[in-house]
């Protein structure tokens, strides 16, 4: 069973400080200290472990050190940043586990760019030595990349040209969609198993400025101060277009964030993220808000998350004093957790039933707090933190039904969870309170990887229906929530058990490649960004090019590296 949870003092690879403003996210990858047996970690090289220990120094830099507003990552190894994923690991992988590895890494990346979009801080790729594969995919993913000029470091994407695969945290869409590098030059590069060193790569774009040996930590440290003084009377706030109903992140993905004062933070301490406290069972999890119960001989898990207690505080220092334990940000760890432990641990568990157990008004209540006090550093964080692990269960490869019956609080933030299942079903039972609602949160605060709403991509044909439910004061019961096309089917009390039980096993029956590829395609109507470029495209042709001969067959290229024999490949194209 692989753990997700993780914390400095346990860090194995990463060696994370903190100096004032300014957070250093040393890589120093131990060769031996892998998930698995059969490779070693060698030129820093990484696994999953070494990528779970990145996604939480990232969170903790946003949570516990909010004062911080440079981000510096390099590596303690001489002449070497990064040599990208472990070959080794991916060639003895199972298919699953490869593609589950390349979206979790992905999520990674666009953790550090939500950070610098929405929280304002810049992140630095030091590279300080050569940098391929997954580490220059890493670099691309900061603000600025700066290369060391040495003779022989470089920055490389080798593997299309040395393994037959592509590069799977999308270095391809972020060369054109993000540092807007010339297609034919994308191209060469791309091709290029050896890369391009400091002139060229500047040349090219594909870094901003690289630095002599002699002079490069003090170059380094001088790009640093210079960020740090330019933002000391400053912290970024949400761009208002994030708040403004009918609008998300632009068309290229990015949502630039004005500076302006904003309460807390600064030189304010974080709160610490404690360890979650969870109860693995032979047949499911069970945290103090999110329960789990897999069943595994039927291949689907019923989810319960559980809603807030009733009057939670509503200032910015109360909710500080709370800290980690305020439900908002302690029931979306712990739905974070669940999903990670779904996706990699439990793989032939095809279905999740969503269910929420609460009232209503608290969950409205607590959304009413996060809006009021949005410009706090803290509650700003925490409403980011619940649109990625949205996101995450919109990019997560099961089936999502949502069940809505007596004493379910699908309202607010919890209604996100119902609009970003595949189906809906709510039980008409004119006898028993059943509603779902909705709050301010669900105008724009929580967009979808394509930058719109759960609602806009659910209405793309009547946008006008998207104000009409927006507009409404009262919560939806069935009759209503089925009229304005919030759920999808509302079968009586006669019928509620038969109806969710067949639609559990006819959708457990069908095939989950041909579901995965079903889901990824309805899931994101509407414009593309670069994280659907990623997720939809990427995702997509790694997947297929994961399981081609060229790739893993005998005779393929990932199979064969660092064999004395070389890849045959059939030229067929496909």
């Amino acid at each position: 069973m692989i753990n997700f949870q993780t914390s400095p003092d346990q860090y194995h690879h990463w060696k994370l400080s903190i100096e004032g403003a300014v957070a250093n996210l040393s890589m120093d990858v131990q060769e031996d200290e892998t998930l698995a047996e059969g490779y070693k970690l060698k030129l820093n090289s990484y696994d999953l472990g070494v990528d779970i220990e990145l996604a939480d120094a990232v969170q903790r830099i946003r949570f516990e050190h909010p004062q911080v507003k440079v981000v510096v990552i390099t590596s303690l190894k001489p002449r070497i940043f990064c040599a990208g994923a472990n070959i080794y690991m991916l060639g003895t992988s199972s298919h699953a586990f490869k593609v589950n590895f390349c979206k979790f890494t992905n999520e990674t990346r666009c953790a550090i760019e939500d950070d610098s979009r929405h929280s304002g801080r810049r992140y630095i790729a030091a590279l300080n030595g050569t940098a391929s594969g997954g580490g220059y995919e890493l670099a691309i993913a900061c603000d600025e990349i700066y290369l060391v000029d040495d003779g022989n470091s470089a920055v490389s994407l080798p593997e299309v040209p040395l393994l037959g695969v592509l590069p799977g945290t999308g270095g391809l869409t972020r060369l054109v969609d993000k540092r807007k590098i010339r297609r034919d030059r994308a191209d060469v590069f791309s091709t290029l198993a050896e890369g391009l060193k400091g002139k060229r790569a500047k040349e090219w774009g594909l870094i901003d400025d690289s630095f002599p040996t002699s002079k490069f930590q003090e170059s380094i440290d001088a790009r640093v101060q210079e960020i740090v003084d330019s933002r000391s009377d400053v912290h970024p706030s949400f761009p208002s277009p994030f708040w403004e109903r009918g609008q998300g992140r632009g068309p290229d993905g990015t949502n630039p964030s004005p500076f302006v004062p904003l309460q807390g933070g600064g030189e304010k301490s974080g709160i610490k993220l404690n360890p979650l406290q969870v109860e693995i069972k032979p047949a499911g999890l069970d945290y103090k808000y999110v329960n789990a119960v897999f069943n595994r001989e039927q291949r689907y898990a019923d989810l319960t998350v559980h809603g807030p207690e009733t009057n939670l505080p509503t200032t910015p220092d109360e909710i500080e004093k709370l800290g980690d334990s305020y439900w908002p940000l302690k029931v979306y760890r712990e739905l974070d957790d669940a999903l990670l432990y779904l996706r990699v641990n439990e793989p032939e568990i095809g279905l999740v039933c969503l269910r929420t157990e609460g009232n209503i008004d608290d969950v409205l209540a607590v959304d009413k707090t996060l809006i009021a006090n949005k410009d706090n550093w803290l509650v700003r964080e925490i409403i980011l933190y619940m649109a990625r692990v949205l996101r995450r269960l919109d990019l997560t490869a099961k089936s999502f039904f949502a069940i809505v019956e007596p004493g379910s609080c699908f309202a607010g933030n919890l209604l996100e969870l119902m609009l970003a299942s595949d189906r809906s079903y709510m039980l008409n039972n004119p006898d028993e309170k059943i509603d779902v609602a909705l709050s301010e949160l669900n105008h724009g605060a929580l967009p979808m990887s394509n930058g719109l709403t759960r609602l806009q991509s659910r209405f793309l044909a009547t946008p006008g229906k998207v104000d009409e439910i927006l507009a409404a004061v009262d919560p939806f019961d069935t009759k209503a929530a089925e009229e304005v096309g919030l759920i999808t089917f509302a079968p009586d009390d006669l019928d509620w058990e038969d109806e969710i039980r067949v639609a559990i096993e006819e959708r457990t029956s069908l095939s989950p490649d041909a579901l995965t590829g079903m889901e990824a395609s309805l899931r994101f109507a509407g414009p593309e960004t670069m994280d659907t470029k990623i997720y939809g495209r990427l995702t997509a042709w790694q997947n297929w090019i994961f399981q081609r001969p060229n790739a893993v067959g005998e005779k393929g290229a990932l199979t064969n590296y660092g064999k004395p024999t070389q890849a045959q490949f059939d030229f067929k194209r496909t």
